[in-house]
Formats: structure tokens, sequence, C-alpha cells
């Protein structure tokens, strides 16, 4: 299984997964719903997501996003972050360098396996963007 998936739970999305990368997903969902726990969960979106929020364009599309999703990738696993600093950047690419051992995007951070994550700092980045979500959170 690789990224959006039909699974109508977290636990079947993981269970679906081949080890070890269900192990490397079972953790990553486990310390979410440990540090975050009042992010609700949802699979709106095809994977794993924690609270969600709207969002509104200046174009004036706007819709609904999880402030914290993950997906089981092909040749790595992403941590999608949807929230901002005080100052408009990502909160993922703010912590960039306290994470290199990964690739990270704007809001996406990939990594071979969880192990190559300072889960410490992955714990301090859930905790802010769930302080500061870019819409009004559900």
């Amino acid at each position: 299984m690789r990224g959006r998936s039909t699974a109508p739970t977290h636990e079947a999305y993981i269970e679906g997964l081949d080890e070890p990368r269900r192990g490397e997903i079972r953790a990553l969902h486990e310390l979410i719903r440990r540090v975050v726990p009042q992010l609700e969960p949802t699979m709106e979106f095809g994977m794993p997501g924690y609270g969600t929020y709207h969002y509104r364009y200046a174009s004036g599309r706007e819709g609904d996003w999880a402030l914290v999703a993950m997906a089981s990738n092909k040749r790595y696993i992403s941590l999608y972050v949807s929230a901002t600093t005080e100052d408009g950047r990502y909160l993922a690419e703010s912590c960039a360098e306290r994470l290199p051992k990964a690739s990270i995007g704007k809001s996406c951070i990939r990594v071979k396996r969880v192990a190559d994550l300072d889960l410490d700092v992955v714990a301090e980045l859930l905790t802010e963007a769930a302080a500061r979500p870019p819409g009004a959170l559900r």
C-alpha cells in the first residue's frame, strides 16, 4: 500500500502494510496519539489524519484538510504538518536543520525509517502544530 488508500480506519491502514513498514507507521501513529491526543483521528483524505481545519484561498477555493497526516509511500514515510509559524513558514520547514536525516518540503517530512527522526523534535513539532492550526481546527 502506498500513499492514499481506501482503508476506513487508521488500524485498517496500518494492518494493510507489510513489515517492517507496518511497525514504522504504527510507531509514528502512537507517537502522534500520545503527543496530541486532542487531534481527532480521520481517514477522510485517504491517509491517516489527525485534526482537521477549514481553509480558504484568496481565489475563493475552500475546503477541509488534516492538520497532521502520514502516508506510507514506496520508498519513504511521509509526515505532513499543515501548521505555520508566526512569520508564515510551514513548521516542517522551520525544523529542517533539527531533522538532518529527513527530506523536508514545505509541509512534508520524508524519511526511510522512523529511526531517522529525532522523536523529541517531532513531538515538539506536533505540539506546536496543535497549538497553531492554519484555520479553524475541528
